[in-house]
């Protein structure tokens, strides 16, 4: 198999640079660019096939992972040919390259760590090379303007100590120097510059004799000369001597960088292309995003010769608006479709649009098309489009045209896609439509599939003459007298040229008879079709109010859906404040048991004081059990349950998930025994629960500490629960635990990401009757359990 030259005629004339320009500009770096740019049309099916998988593995990445990013893809090649050659060194910026090229191979390798996600883009992923011990020490070497660091090397870092010092030494002798020198030869408020590379001060031309040294430069005027005095010389050449020493130690520094670059060239080298592949698929992607593009199919799964969707040129499609889309189907036995319509009704650019389609899906990008397109893979791509005429070749725009014809013909096999644009025109109009006839004859016979544009009326016949050769026309609205681009296969095209001269204000009597001059078989061709378009007209409104009906039933769904939405959101907001509300009791219950905790101990603990203590808390517990009643008598009632309660269910109070008995019902709602502590709540307010089943649902609301629910238990299980839900359940088996006289707890929490384990623990720690805490040990559950030590 053969690849289409990016530059051959087809693709010139079609605008093909100018719609990759548009895919390049999604590009994050100028590598990925050139790369789209460089791109061309296949012809190996199997190969575009590959390319196209790769762009929409890129898509289904994008639609996974919202943070994924285009590689930062540094231009290195020149340094990585460079150190291929033995005793070259890296320059610091040629190795600041380098570690952008490994952070960004490391970068992209963590972005494609599960090759199962993205099988097409694996192949690209095992390229990448990441050597994070490398890169640690270019970064510690080079910093991010090319300059070599202090650090690098201990010498280093001791040569430019010195350095600082030599300079401000001679600084500090020559401002010495030059206040000892006398009013005549002295330049008043002049400091010590540099010139040449060399410290100076400035002196009055006068004063040379006495000053000495070099001079590196004079004033303007000449009256001032710039002066290395003796003093200065002697300085200078130890600060040389240092600038020598720091010189060498970055050469070894930058020779030992590079010597561990050299024997990873190679594999850095495929790094960069995988790289900037990467880059230009994350263009190709992101384009196709841009346009709304689908990935077409292969052919051979979409069945026929060509079926393109909602297509549209490249070209047209921007921030402020798309193209009119058009959709071409041929059937397994048509093989030429001959366009007619008028002028400016887009014929071009339809041309122009199926053939930039197709070169662009061979080439790697998924070009503008909507679901259910299938492209063929071409083994060539011919067009005819355009003005031909060539004065240095002394070509009229007619031989242009038969030039172009000519290697049509003599080039394009049935696997070709043939473009010709007014075909048959820039010649005698007999003559013209014999030969285009002839042409787009053998090419159907030949098997090339092949789209004409044309005014010629015979052509619009050679439908129904010719075996594979069908019509089309692109549509023009006969009021209004413009184009309206809906391509419609099967009827030709009508040219509406006398029409146009009417309505551009040609005089009346030449446009009658210009009409009365056509043949009468042209005349009633002419009303034949524009019958055939009304009709059209009338189908596609009547389609267009079907569909309009459809979208507005299916609005009234969304509408519908989107209140239901609403009005579940505004239970689980209640609930959730509800919840809330209950927690803040709690918490005051607990403060009230702690207080009977602490009476009890004041009694000495004996066991009146412990049973005080007890019937405290249930007291406790009742109050709070009557405040939380109060407390959902006021909130919105949640939709009842469809299967009405009755005396003896089990049910679920919704505000706290305690577990309760139904025993009366009355006005609406019904009285419901929790542990002794009889409650009267409201129907809606409950849930019927398993009577076999006491656990609370996971995640649900706070229980009141109920006279049967402060039973001690050694642990409690925290796991499943989000972290405001944590004290909740944490603080009534404290409570209980307390009462009991136990003298640890064991809180079950999960290892997890440690959240609930850093919840349990500030719990713990504020609480005064926790005497210690500590992680569990082997048997106990590890990290996963944290145990409180109970009493003082």
């Amino acid at each position: 198999m053969t690849t289409r030259p990016a530059g051959s005629h087809a693709l010139q004339v079609l605008g093909f640079g100018d719609a990759l320009e548009l895919v390049a500009a999604h590009a994050a770096s100028e590598l990925g660019r050139a790369a789209v740019l460089s791109l061309s049309p296949l012809t190996d099916p199997d190969a575009v096939g590959e390319q196209i998988g790769r762009v929409s593995a890129m898509l289904s990445l994008h639609d996974r992972d919202a943070g994924w990013r285009a590689p930062d893809v540094p231009d290195a090649w020149e340094a990585l040919r460079s150190v291929a050659a033995e005793g070259f060194v890296l320059s610091p910026a040629q190795l600041r390259l380098v570690f952008r090229l490994l952070e960004a191979g490391a970068d992209a390798a963590q972005q494609l760590r599960d090759p199962d996600e993205a099988p097409a883009l694996a192949l690209l992923a095992a390229r990448l090379y990441a050597d994070e011990g490398m890169a640690r020490r270019i970064d510690a070497a080079v910093d991010e303007r090319g300059d070599v660091r202090d650090g690098a090397s201990a010498d280093l870092r001791r040569i430019r100590r010195e350095l600082e010092r030599a300079n401000a030494r001679i600084v500090k002798e020559l401002e010495r120097f030059a206040r000892s020198l006398p009013d005549r030869v002295r330049v008043p408020d002049a400091s010590v510059s540099v010139r040449d590379g060399r410290y100076v001060i400035a002196v009055r031309r006068e004063g040379r004799g006495l000053v000495g040294g070099l001079v590196h430069d004079e004033s303007a005027s000449g009256g001032t000369l710039f002066v290395e005095p003796p003093i200065g010389v002697e300085l200078m050449n130890r600060l040389r001597e240092l600038e020598r020493a720091e010189q060498r130690e970055i050469r070894r520094i930058l020779g030992e960088l590079t010597d561990i670059v050299r024997p990873v060239r190679q594999a850095l080298g495929e790094s960069l292309e995988a790289l900037t592949e990467l880059d230009s698929l994350t263009a190709r992607a992101r384009y196709a995003r841009a346009v709304g593009a689908a990935t077409p199919t292969r052919i051979e799964e979409g069945g026929g010769r060509l079926r393109i969707v909602g297509g549209g040129h490249p070209s047209l499609f921007s921030d402020d608006g798309r193209p009119v889309p058009f959709d071409l189907e041929l059937a397994a036995d048509e093989r030429t479709v001959v366009v007619s319509g008028p002028n400016t009704g887009g014929k071009t650019v339809l041309l122009k649009s199926i053939g930039l389609l197709a070169a662009l899906h061979q080439a790697g990008v998924v070009p503008p098309v909507a679901e259910g397109t299938a492209l063929p893979v071409f083994d060539g791509l011919f067009a005819d489009i355009g003005d031909e005429q060539s004065i240095e070749a002394s070509l009229s725009t007619f031989s242009g045209h038969l030039k172009n014809l000519r290697e049509i013909l003599e080039r394009a096999r049935p696997g070709s896609l043939v473009l010709i644009d007014e075909l048959g025109s820039g010649t005698d109009p007999a003559e013209g439509a014999t030969l285009a006839q002839a042409i787009l004859e053998t090419l159907t016979r030949r098997g090339a599939t092949t789209v004409a544009t044309t005014h010629l009326g015979t052509l619009k016949r050679l439908a129904g003459d010719e075996a594979g050769v069908v019509n089309a026309s692109l549509q023009f609205d006969a009021d209004q007298l413009r184009p309206t681009y809906q391509l419609v296969k099967g009827i030709p095209g009508r040219s509406f040229g006398l029409a146009i001269a009417r309505r551009l204000g040609f005089p009346e009597d030449i446009v009658d008879r210009a009409e009365a001059l056509l043949p009468e078989a042209e005349r009633a061709a002419e009303r034949l079709l524009a019958e055939l378009e009304a009709a059209l007209s009338a189908a596609d409104a009547e389609r267009r109010e079907a569909e309009d009906l459809a979208r507005r039933e299916r609005a009234s769904l969304v509408e519908v859906e989107e209140r239901e939405r609403t009005v579940a959101e505004r239970e689980r907001s209640a609930a959730l404040e509800a919840a809330e509300q209950a927690r803040t009791l709690l918490l005051e219950a607990r403060a009230e048991v702690e207080a009977a905790l602490v009476e009890a101990r004041a009694a000495g603990g004996d066991a009146a004081g412990a049973a005080a203590a007890r019937r405290r808390v249930e007291a406790a517990a009742r109050r709070q059990a009557e405040r939380m009643d109060d407390l959902r008598q006021g909130e919105s009632a949640a939709l009842a349950s469809e299967d009405p309660l009755a005396e003896g269910d089990t049910v679920r109070l919704r505000a706290t998930g305690a577990l309760g008995t139904v025993r009366e019902l009355r006005d609406g709602g019904a009285v419901v025994d929790i542990g002794g502590v009889r409650l009267r709540v409201r129907a809606a307010d409950i849930d019927r629960a398993p009577p076999q089943s006491p656990q609370r649902r996971k995640g649900a609301g706070p229980s009141p500490p109920a006279a049967s629910s402060v039973h001690a238990a050694p642990e409690v299980d925290l796991r499943g629960l989000r972290a405001e839900e944590v004290a909740a359940r944490l603080h009534p088996a404290l409570d209980a635990a307390v009462v009991a006289d136990l003298r640890a707890l064991r809180i079950i929490h999960g290892k997890g990401d440690g959240v609930l384990r850093e919840v349990v623990r500030e719990l713990l720690e504020a609480d005064r009757r926790v005497r210690a805490v500590r992680a569990g040990v082997a048997g106990e559950g590890g990290t996963g359990v944290t145990v409180a030590e109970l009493g003082s």
